[in-house]
């Protein structure tokens, strides 16, 4: 048998009545940083995906340079209600684990 470790951010005696509501605003939040992404032309051809946990944005996938990098977080940064935002996205010419 194991004990699981938590997190830093767990806390196991927290109220949890409050879940669907922060639910709810994740994906709104997630909406409207999909929404704003597929309407601006910077980043509307891109293959980017929103994802949002506690408010916190995270953006996935391949872009094509810098600049539309640094516009996708820009756009999800301006959505109300956002607490921060993970910014992973990779640029089209970049090779994982080339040396």
């Amino acid at each position: 048998m194991y004990t699981p470790w938590p997190l830093p951010d767990e806390n196991w005696f927290a109220d949890a009545s409050n879940q669907p509501e922060q639910h709810r605003e994740d994906v709104r939040i997630e909406a409207l940083v999909a929404q704003r992404l597929s309407i601006d032309w910077t980043t509307r051809r891109q293959q980017i995906i929103v994802s949002v946990q506690n408010r916190v944005v995270i953006l996935a996938g391949v872009v094509s340079d810098t600049e539309t990098r640094q516009a996708a977080a820009e756009l999800a940064w301006d959505v109300p209600g956002v607490f921060d935002v993970c910014n992973t996205l990779r640029l089209s010419g970049q090779r994982r684990g080339h040396r």
